[in-house]
């Protein structure tokens, strides 16, 4: 002999949607409550998901256009025809598809410093335009000696400070990576502006050292991106980086 399970309706499940105890669900006068409250969690999502892509220079930020439209378009086919319950289950995928993009945005990131990783850099390298770009490395002097008299937090505290500086300096005429360890470059759009960002990057580190008096200095070296040969451009950049290196070890 079978049984059948039901389940009391909450104080206020009634006047939103009920479910029968011959689970028959059936919406209340009150619906459009869900609805409001559904459509306004959609659009923060979206609104925080698009900030977040733009702020950290996702290479895949365009495909949340897309996602977000279908998402919206099977809520509101749902909504409307309440017996079509295909419609949440592309709601359902969809929702998974916007999961692997959140991770594949993340994955794009350093932890520590918040900026775009190795693996970035190398797919943004292959698509950049050589006519008037630039590659900048930045490689941070004596980060030992921080780690080795003031500790290993402070020193990851340095590198956090100076990637900070790095984003502000060119985040919005590049962009910028932690390449691994101490060192950091940045893919310039127009090298015609390389000097004024790299005044900007120097005035925000020296006023950062006026509060942290052991942050170390930073060596820079740059190269134009005339081919696509982005291995020699990062040699050309890490020997003028190296020269410049030497002229603080002498200033010492």
């Amino acid at each position: 002999m079978g049984s059948r399970i039901s389940f009391d309706s909450g104080p206020f499940d009634s006047v939103v949607f009920s479910v029968s105890q011959e689970n028959i669900y059936s919406r209340g006068p009150y619906f459009f409550i869900y609805i409001f409250a559904y459509f306004i969690s959609i659009l923060y999502l979206s609104l925080s998901t698009i900030f977040v892509s733009k702020q950290f220079k996702n290479r895949s930020k365009a495909l949340i256009y897309p996602l977000m439209i279908f998402l919206v378009a099977e809520t509101i086919i749902q909504i409307l025809v309440p017996d079509l319950h295909v419609s949440w289950l592309c709601v359902t995928l969809l929702s998974v598809l916007y999961f692997i993009y959140c991770s594949e945005m993340w994955n794009q990131l350093d932890g520590l410093t918040g900026l775009l990783n190795q693996n970035s850099f190398l797919n943004r390298s292959e698509e950049m335009n050589y006519t008037n770009g630039m590659l900048i490395v930045y490689d941070v002097d004596d980060l030992k000696h921080v780690n080795d008299v003031f500790g290993h937090v402070k020193g990851d505290l340095c590198l956090s400070i100076i990637a900070d500086c790095i984003k502000k300096a060119y985040a919005k005429y590049g962009y910028c990576y932690r390449f691994g360890g101490d060192e950091f470059c940045v893919l310039l759009k127009n090298s015609r502006i390389e000097e004024a960002c790299s005044s900007q990057f120097e005035s925000f580190i020296e006023k950062k050292r006026k509060k942290y008096n052991y942050l170390p200095s930073v060596s820079y070296g740059s190269a134009l991106l005339l081919t696509g040969d982005i291995v020699s451009v990062k040699d050309l950049a890490d020997q003028n980086m190296y020269l410049n290196k030497k002229k603080h070890k002498q200033q010492q």
